[in-house]
């Protein structure tokens, strides 16, 4: 049933998934480009740029966040159809809107609990050790990365429901 890179029909959540993986695009090129630079300064003056790897951490796990509702978006990451392969079409779209529907409550429940940890780490100040950047915002793309995540899945689950997909 894995028909990958198509989409669902509707249009804002499949751009709003676009939009965070711009952005997790954007923010994983200034990883690579802040990485070649320290790598460069360390071999040049022996010292690295002050920090690199919070950020790096930060901007890694930002980007791979801002992918994920994009993939959904268009059913393109692993799905095993091993044991629905034999199934009439509507049966084995039953099963896909059933698991589409558990992770859209799982990337829900992730999201709640993401935006409570932004909440947390703004309201205690939260810094990285080296260069004392805020982390609040890094917590927070991920419970909006979740939340689009689980709207797209959404968006997914009645038409693969009809055996549509």
């Amino acid at each position: 049933m894995a028909e990958g890179h198509s989409r669902p029909r509707g249009g804002w959540t499949d751009r709003l998934g676009g939009v965070l993986a711009l952005a997790g695009g954007a923010v994983l090129l200034g990883v690579a480009l802040l990485t070649c630079w320290s790598v460069v300064q360390r071999w040049l003056t022996s010292r690295p740029v002050p920090g690199d790897f919070e950020l790096v951490s930060l901007g890694s796990g930002v980007a791979v966040l801002g992918f994920l509702a994009w993939g959904t978006a268009r059913r393109a990451s692993i799905v095993v159809d091993t044991f629905t392969g034999w199934l009439p079409r509507r049966a084995a779209g039953a099963v896909d809107a059933f698991w589409m529907l558990v992770w859209a409550a799982a990337a829900a429940l992730l999201a709640e609990r993401l935006f409570q940890g932004a909440r947390e780490t703004l309201r205690s100040g939260t810094t990285t050790m080296v260069l004392g950047f805020p982390t609040w915002w890094a917590v927070g793309f991920g419970a909006l990365a979740f939340a689009a995540v689980a709207l797209a899945a959404l968006a997914w689950v009645p038409r693969l429901g009809r055996g549509e997909g």
